[in-house]
């Protein structure tokens, strides 16, 4: 935990500390596309989330978009091969704060929102194979920070009830 809270300071420093004359625009018909890791699990989670996400303008401050991600490992727990894998579709929201906090950077952009989604988990091992539990509908929320190395191109990072508490990765605007 103390690492999650060291690394969300770390980039939240980042990004506060950045100097230029603009802010990140976010109107309609602005597009991100995130690629990343999951890092960290909840419970008995292992392994290492894969997943995806887009965010598309659709008034200022404010983007609408998906996310998928997998995840998916073995334990030998009980001798028996156990797997677990998880699939992880959500719709979401997110406001942001670029305008709000009066961010002096055209390469940084902070935001939060929340979703809807659906979590499906699947059981086996040598003896049973797919049996479904945990699976459901639930409320995602999201904090993240996006900070750009050139026009087109930058790192994320998002804290939140997803797949994994912390998504690290690539994200690209269009």
């Amino acid at each position: 935990m103390k690492k999650i809270h060291f690394i969300t300071l770390l980039v939240f420093g980042l990004l506060a500390g950045t100097k230029s004359f603009a802010q990140l625009s976010i109107d309609k018909g602005t597009k991100f596309i995130n690629l990343g890791i999951g890092v960290g699990g909840y419970a008995s989670a292992g392994g290492i989330a894969f997943g995806g996400s887009a965010d598309f303008g659709v008034a200022p401050n404010f983007t609408v978009g998906g996310q998928v991600a997998y995840r998916s490992f073995n334990f030998g727990y009980s001798g028996y091969n156990d797997k677990i894998n998880y699939l992880y579709f959500a719709v979401r929201g997110s406001y942001h704060f670029n305008e709000l906090l009066s961010l002096s950077t055209d390469k940084a952009d902070l935001y939060a929102g929340l979703g809807l989604g659906y979590e499906s988990v699947s059981y086996s091992n040598s003896i049973y194979s797919g049996t479904s539990f945990g699976s459901g509908i639930f409320v995602p929320v999201h904090l993240g920070g996006r900070y750009f190395f050139s026009e087109k191109v930058g790192g994320f990072a998002e804290l939140g009830t997803g797949i994994a508490p912390l998504l690290l990765g690539i994200t690209f605007k269009l």
